[in-house]
């Protein structure tokens, strides 16, 4: 019989750690608002969550790493915005937080979940923080939740 292995969305005894950038903080702040909303709701206590903010999303993933060697987390959760503009910047500065989230991702036994946005405008950016089910803030959080539970039960 094939046995499958399924995270729940369960909160409950779990410990999140968030690295939130302040650049474009009208955009961070909301999917941290969302983040944060998901978390109690499914039954994360305060006391169980650590909110980090740094400059922009480039530093994302040090302050990640920090959060994965202190090994008191059972999911760190990465937050940001990276909005296009007129010079290639938004292209390094997107590249190399995916690529350095997802490095720390691999390299620490816990998950690492990625909720940097990165949009053409302003007006996407806000669409997808919005203080409903299509914050990416929410939904990274549940994905956080799901994957924690998920490596318990692995």
């Amino acid at each position: 019989m094939v046995k499958y292995v399924e995270g729940d969305r369960n909160a409950k005894g779990l410990r999140f750690g968030i690295v939130a950038s302040r650049f474009n903080d009208l955009v961070t702040r909301k999917l941290l608002d969302g983040a944060l909303s998901a978390l109690k709701e499914r039954g994360a206590d305060d006391e169980d969550v650590e909110v980090v903010r740094v400059p922009g999303a480039f530093e994302i993933p040090q302050a990640a790493k920090k959060l994965c060697a202190a090994g008191k987390f059972d999911a760190i959760i990465c937050l940001g915005a990276v909005i296009k503009g007129d010079t290639p910047h938004f292209d390094f500065i997107a590249t190399e937080a995916s690529r350095g989230i997802g490095r720390v991702g691999l390299e620490f036994n816990i998950p690492v979940l990625f909720g940097v946005l990165t949009t053409d405008d302003i007006e996407q950016a806000l669409a997808r923080c919005a203080p409903d089910s299509s914050n990416k803030g929410m939904e990274t959080a549940l994905a956080a939740i799901e994957m924690a539970n998920v490596f318990k039960k692995i």
